[in-house]
């Protein structure tokens, strides 16, 4: 076996081991750069009186009065409690909606005593480039660019310009000796 085939195996081995991991847990999550969702299912027929929900800016518990939690723990990160929202769902699940403080960060778990997941692996939904601001976009669209141009071992746009720049300074004084000029 090559040592790419190697490497193909363990990762499906470790993409298999992540995801029973989190089939086992007491609920289903996703989340985008900015929010989290969960859902906890919980016995058909649950009123929203029957619940303990509580939700903190670093932790969650969700239950039935009365029972151990579904789930208790802390969150990885923090979240913004003003933002942060449940409901119950057809009787049938909790549905719990959080806003990250930080927006741009992933969370490798819901809770910190739980298995986590590969954020390397994640692929975010592609925003349509049109429905940002023009500034925004101007600067995604770069960074796109010099991404790009990185894997290919091109320069960046930065570069790009400070070596246009010294070409045109190299042009108006041809007197002096640019052998041992260095781009930094």
């Amino acid at each position: 076996m090559s040592s790419s085939e190697a490497d193909k195996a363990a990762e499906k081995a470790a993409a298999e081991k992540e995801a029973a991991e989190q089939a086992a847990l007491p609920y289903q999550w996703k989340q985008t750069i900015a929010e989290v969702d969960i859902t906890v299912p919980v016995p058909q027929g649950t009123r929203a009186r029957d619940l303990v929900v509580e939700i903190k800016s670093e932790s969650l518990k969700v239950g039935l009065k009365g029972q151990e939690p579904i789930l208790e723990g802390k969150f990885p990160k923090r979240t913004v409690l003003d933002e942060s929202t449940w409901s119950l769902e057809d009787q049938k699940s909790v549905e719990i909606h959080l806003e990250k403080v930080n927006k741009m960060e992933w969370w490798a778990h819901v809770l910190t005593h739980h298995p986590q997941i590969d954020t390397s692996k994640i692929q975010p939904e592609n925003s349509k480039l049109g429905d940002l601001d023009g500034e925004t976009r101007a600067m995604v669209e770069k960074m796109m660019y010099d991404q790009r141009q990185k894997e290919m071992g091109k320069p960046t746009s930065d570069e790009e310009k400070k070596m246009e720049m010294l070409r045109k300074f190299q042009q108006q004084h041809p007197e002096m000796d640019f052998s041992n000029a260095r781009m930094e």
